[in-house]
């Protein structure tokens, strides 16, 4: 159970998420930039796309996820999912 942080792509458990922002972290625990809510799905994707630029392996299976499953209001597109996966 654990979530992406879409800043720089880095899995983190639910539980250690909760307990940093507990103790008062309002940054990401890995590259400390400053969280703003992710609920704008616009926002989500660009950050995902921005690093998919970089060739970042995590957001192209991500990327690739998303368009499987018709996320992030992406039409749902399994050619591209498999052009991302390969």
């Amino acid at each position: 159970h654990a979530v992406i942080k879409t800043c720089c792509m880095k899995r983190i458990c639910r539980g250690c998420s909760v307990a940093a922002l507990k103790r008062g972290m309002l940054d990401c625990a890995f590259c400390r930039t400053p969280m703003k809510p992710d609920n704008d799905d616009d926002n989500k994707l660009g950050k995902i796309r921005t690093r998919v630029k970089k060739k970042d392996p995590e957001a192209i299976d991500l990327l690739a996820q998303k368009y499987c499953n018709g996320e992030l209001g992406l039409q749902k597109d399994m050619q591209r999912a498999v052009e991302l996966w390969t």
